[in-house]
């Protein structure tokens, strides 16, 4: 996990990079910004925030090859051997975006350099090296008062809540490859930031087996428990799904299928579910793994246990314990109005 509060701004560089195949130029600045007082908690704050609103989802560099080099890799090596010459170093990576900046999608753009202390990450103080861009520029409004009147004043800037492009590269495991969190709002060419760019592979871990694992698990039960049951059966496996995950340091794929698939008669389905699917949620070697429980907090949140009817009512399941909905909700047919119903038991009503 990683805290991001604590970070300071030691070295910032601002350059800008255009598009290499519209001739457009690339500037580099001859030295670091000056940030003052007032600046500083914003640019800071417009640079983390997308990072702390995002799935912890680690990227790593491509290992060092005779035939491959990551000069990217390269680059980030000598910054934290050299944090005082980042300047230096920030041309270099700014020259290295420009490269890259073919794609006829690709817009011009600021890119900011910046090395970070007092990132914390694991519960160790880590430093770090971000690399962030600014591509789309917003209309916004001046005003300037002109004798009697007030003048309004159309001008172009960036807008500080939402970054365009952005990696953190944490000091940590360099011979392994560093971790890297990346964003990027407008995926023009997705190619561009991630591959071409910053040369990484996702990392996977305990976080990326996890998300990736609940993921098909979710989808299972919208593509087949759903059809073969009801939306309660659907949402029953999802909070025992999840549950299971909450209460176990490790996964078991046997232990998980045994726990989870109250109907017999759907465990070959899982099976044939995984068999054609895995590929595309990337859970095809997966039996056992060790659970991350920050992806099953983020997880959790995107579950929808809520059963909408067609009578213009909702029942939502928010449940701690996967049992709730055995033990309180009932499903049945009334003969009488022809029209299916849920029986809902309860001690009293909560006040909030």
């Amino acid at each position: 996990m990683i805290n991001l509060f604590n970070a300071q701004i030691e070295s910032l560089s601002i350059h800008r990079v255009g598009n290499k195949n519209r001739g457009e130029n690339i500037f580099v600045s001859a030295s670091t910004f000056h940030l003052n007082d007032e600046i500083k908690p914003l640019i800071k704050e417009y640079f983390l925030k997308p990072f702390r609103e995002k799935e912890e989802t680690y990227y790593r560099f491509h290992h060092e090859t005779d035939i491959e080099f990551n000069e990217l890799y390269n680059l980030a090596n000598q910054v934290f051997d050299d944090p005082f010459n980042t300047h230096e170093y920030s041309k270099k990576i700014a020259t290295l975006l420009y490269e890259q900046s073919t794609h006829p999608h690709i817009k011009s753009g600021e890119v900011y350099v910046v090395y970070f202390e007092g990132m914390q990450m694991d519960n160790e103080k880590v430093s770090a090296i971000g690399i962030f861009k600014s591509e789309l520029k917003h209309d916004f409004l001046q005003f300037e008062q002109k004798q009697s009147n007030l003048e309004m004043i159309v001008q172009q800037g960036v807008n500080l809540q939402k970054l365009d492009k952005g990696a953190i590269i944490f000091n940590k495991n360099r011979d392994e490859g560093y971790k890297i969190l990346s964003v990027d709002s407008n995926r023009y060419d997705t190619k561009y930031w991630l591959e071409n760019f910053l040369g990484v592979d996702v990392l996977a871990d305990e976080n990326y087996f996890t998300k990736n694992y609940l993921n098909f698990a979710k989808n299972f039960a919208k593509d087949v428990v759903l059809p073969a049951e009801d939306k309660k059966q659907e949402v029953m496996f999802m909070n025992r799904s999840m549950d299971y995950f909450a209460k176990n340091d490790d996964f078991e794929e046997s232990n998980y299928i045994n726990s989870v698939i109250d109907n017999p008669a759907l465990i070959p389905e899982f099976q044939n579910y995984k068999v054609e699917k895995a590929p595309k949620y990337k859970v095809e070697d997966l039996t056992n793994f060790p659970i991350a429980n920050k992806a099953v907090t983020d997880a959790r949140k995107k579950i929808k246990n809520v059963i909408t009817l067609d009578t213009n009512i909702q029942i939502k399941m928010d449940f701690v314990n996967a049992d709730s909905a055995e033990k309180f909700v009932e499903k049945g047919w009334d003969e009488e109005k022809q029209m299916y119903y849920y029986l809902v038991y309860f001690n009293k009503e909560e006040k909030k």
